[in-house]
């Protein structure tokens, strides 16, 4: 490991190809400077995006690549301008690692939606070298881009917050629907279904998760709490709860049509989607026109967000629901989670973890 103001390496778990298969690797960290905080990760969660990069779903993935952008560690240095940050205090790093600081969403707080904005791994940094995520022993992050883990919050239930977590409570806050009393619906139970089960629920909220079978209902209504769970298949079901529900976070990453829970909207209801597809999605426009309704999308959470849910979290006392595995289990982790086997959020125990082996 180097100097926080030099360039050090580091081992983490890399696809070298689409297969997706992950292995050891060593690689350089970034230069770093006076403004980064150097992490070693404990724990990262496993997110459904991680899976489109390394089997370049998208089209657009570059390796070798470590993936990992729910990053939740322990300040072992900092550069001489960090002023948010000491060593020894647990933080966590997400998906974006750098935007232009100038634009009107940088200006506004949103950095996500910068234009110019690095993601923490498959991306180029500023340096022109490629960015590498948390799947690895250590990061070096930009301290504009780290959040301060709250005292007593235990870090493998944060991991999935930092994506999954942010990704529901942002556009809950943004488009207006945190008082109590109002009635949403959760497509899809799957690790950002059951955050947004969760912190819907907290907020007061009538919560019916809507799912593809009856599988999940007992783990729906029981563990996590929802009022109501409805099978997207059964007319009758569907049927019922149409013109009800104020907003649906749908989060379900393949292609589907939307119609059938347009229909489930009130009168200026929303459709949030969250799920990254990588086809065209449909539907006829009287089925938008006829209830003044929108189909919106956001995109995780800000760094102010984002230090905002985790309040909110502990608040409320929130706990996630996660399958806490060692790194060299991960590939057998994504196999798993390609087939919606996973109670809810895969969280890799990266610090408890023989990183080099077999190398």
């Amino acid at each position: 490991m180097g100097s926080i103001e030099g360039e050090g390496t580091t081992v983490g778990w890399a696809a070298r190809d689409p297969s997706g298969i992950l292995s050891p690797y060593t690689f350089n960290l970034r230069n770093t400077g006076p403004d980064y905080v150097y992490i070693k990760v404990h724990y990262c969660g496993i997110c459904h995006s991680d899976l489109h990069q390394i089997k370049n779903d998208l089209g657009m993935s570059n390796y070798p690549m470590v993936p990992g952008h729910e990053v939740v560690g322990e300040v072992i240095e900092v550069g001489s301008n960090v002023t948010k940050f000491k060593v020894g205090e647990v933080v966590g790093a997400g998906l974006i690692v750098g935007s232009c600081r100038n634009c009107r969403a940088c200006k506004s707080d949103i950095e996500q939606y910068c234009g110019k904005k690095i993601w923490n791994y498959n991306d180029v940094y500023t340096d022109g070298k490629p960015t590498q995520g948390g799947f690895a022993e250590t990061m070096v992050v930009d301290q504009n881009f780290v959040v301060k883990i709250p005292e007593g919050m235990s870090p493998e239930q944060v991991a999935p917050l930092l994506c999954a977590g942010v990704s529901v409570y942002s556009p809950l806050s943004h488009f207006g629907l945190r008082e109590s009393g109002l009635r949403g619906g959760i497509l899809g139970l799957g690790g950002v279904g059951h955050m947004g089960v969760k912190i819907a629920k907290a907020m007061g909220h009538h919560v019916t998760v809507i799912s593809s079978s009856e599988k999940k209902k007992r783990e729906a209504l029981e563990h996590l709490g929802a009022d109501d769970y409805v099978v997207s298949s059964d007319e009758t079901q569907m049927q019922k709860i149409a013109d009800s529900l104020d907003y649906i976070i749908d989060t379900v990453p393949v292609g589907h049509p939307l119609e059938p829970y347009l229909s489930l909207l009130k009168v200026d209801g929303k459709l949030i989607l969250m799920g990254v597809i990588n086809t065209p999605l449909q539907f006829v426009s009287p089925m938008v026109m006829l209830g003044r309704k929108t189909i919106t999308g956001s995109f995780i959470g800000s760094i102010k967000e984002t230090e905002e849910m985790l309040g909110f979290w502990k608040e409320k006392g929130l706990s996630s629901m996660i399958e806490v595995v060692k790194m060299d289990y991960i590939n057998k982790a994504f196999e798993r989670l390609e087939k919606n086997d996973v109670r809810y959020r895969f969280v890799v125990d990266v610090a408890g973890s023989k990183l080099d082996d077999h190398q």
